[in-house]
Formats: C-alpha cells, sequence, structure tokens
C-alpha cells in the first residue's frame, strides 16, 4: 500500500488555503454538477472507515476530522454520517463503544479487512476528490480568491487600528456594500449571458478603497 500522508493531500495551503472554501460543497447547487455531491453514492463509508481506522472518534469528531483532513473544502452534513455509522455497525465493521456518555466508533477487524481489500477504490476516491476541489478552485476562482484575500489583508491591517468612531470606517462599510452589490449583478448577469452594469464607480467619489 502506497504512504498515505495524515492530511490525506489536503494539507495546509491546499489548494489557496483550505478555509476560504469552507461551505462550497456542503450546499445545494444548480449547475452541470451539484457541488454538494462531494462524494459518489457509497463512497463516504470508505472515508469514515479510513477515520476511524486512524483512532476512534465520535460522530462530531468524525465530522470536524474529516473537514479538516480535506482542509476545510468539505463538511459532511450529520445526516450523512450518522446513518452511514449506523451501516457500518449493522455490516459489522465498526463497533460503537458508550465513552463518557458518547458513542464512541472503533474499527473492527472485519472493517480492517474490507477497507484493506478496497485500498485502491480508496485511493481513487481521494485522487478525484482532489482533483474535483482543483479544478474548481483554479482559473478565475482562483484569481477571486486572490483579490479577495487581498482586500480583506489590506482592509483589516488597516481598519482595526481605527477608533470606533473614526468616519472613515463608515466610509469603508459603505464602500465595501456597494462592491458587494456590483458583484451580485455582475454574477447575475453571467447566469443570464449579459453584461453587468458598468455604470459608476463602487466606491463613493469614485476614489479607490485604500484612500478611505
Amino acid at each position: 500500500m502506497r504512504n498515505q500522508r495524515d492530511d490525506w493531500g489536503f494539507g495546509p495551503g491546499f489548494p489557496f488555503g483550505g478555509k476560504m472554501w469552507s461551505g462550497i460543497f456542503n450546499t445545494g447547487g444548480r449547475g452541470p454538477r451539484r457541488r454538494s455531491q462531494m462524494f459518489e453514492s457509497g463512497e463516504v463509508k470508505f472515508v469514515i472507515l479510513r477515520l476511524l481506522k486512524e483512532k476512534p472518534r465520535h460522530g462530531y469528531e468524525i465530522i470536524k476530522a474529516l473537514e479538516e483532513k480535506m482542509g476545510g473544502c468539505y463538511t459532511p452534513s450529520a445526516g450523512t454520517v450518522y446513518p452511514t455509522l449506523q451501516l457500518l455497525e449493522d455490516e459489522g465493521y465498526i463497533k460503537a463503544v458508550d465513552t463518557d456518555g458518547k458513542k464512541v466508533y472503533h474499527v473492527t477487524p472485519e472493517g480492517e479487512r474490507y477497507l484493506e481489500e478496497h485500498r485502491d477504490l480508496l485511493d481513487e476516491i481521494l485522487d478525484r476528490v482532489r482533483e474535483t476541489v482543483r479544478d474548481f478552485t483554479g482559473g478565475g476562482i482562483g484569481e477571486v480568491q486572490s483579490a479577495f484575500a487581498h482586500l480583506a489583508a489590506v482592509t483589516f491591517k488597516k481598519a482595526w487600528r481605527r477608533g470606533p468612531d473614526d468616519p472613515a470606517l463608515k466610509q469603508v462599510a459603505e464602500i465595501l456594500r456597494k462592491a458587494a452589490a456590483q458583484i451580485e449583478e455582475a454574477l447575475a448577469a453571467g447566469q443570464q449571458g449579459g453584461q453587468p452594469s458598468t455604470g459608476g464607480h463602487p466606491y463613493p467619489g469614485g476614489g479607490a478603497a485604500g484612500q478611505a
């Protein structure tokens, strides 16, 4: 079996920093493929078994561990994790042990054998998921992430030094509200195949955000 990193290849910085993309694969969406469907049917159980092989965990720990393993790009819902745990328990691949009032799940010898028998499938699943995330976070989305990170850094680096009554903070807030409105307009126009309005500057007085 090939050497598998503890972070499953979704470590810090994958692909841009992880938490920036938290939630993109856990909510319903529309498009050629729903981005809520990180895994195909029946695949999550292999991933959960892999987590439990590392160490026993209770349900919430499994949710958080999977989010961490994937760099914040995916957070499974309780409605996905708990039924899968019940299925694995029914199949004899894991067992639940009451510990401090919580059900802590342990992989059984049968579960370890099952995981070993399907190790190539698990590798394929993780490879595909990594590719899916890279595809989504590349190109234009990568440019958006870079611009947003720069905006956040510039804004908060200077804004937190101002007093709560500094009038510049209200101006910055207004700049951000107008920018958000223009972003929504641009995205809506893109969905409809039109062009966003170019009238007016997003900043009060036509200035730049850094002038606030």
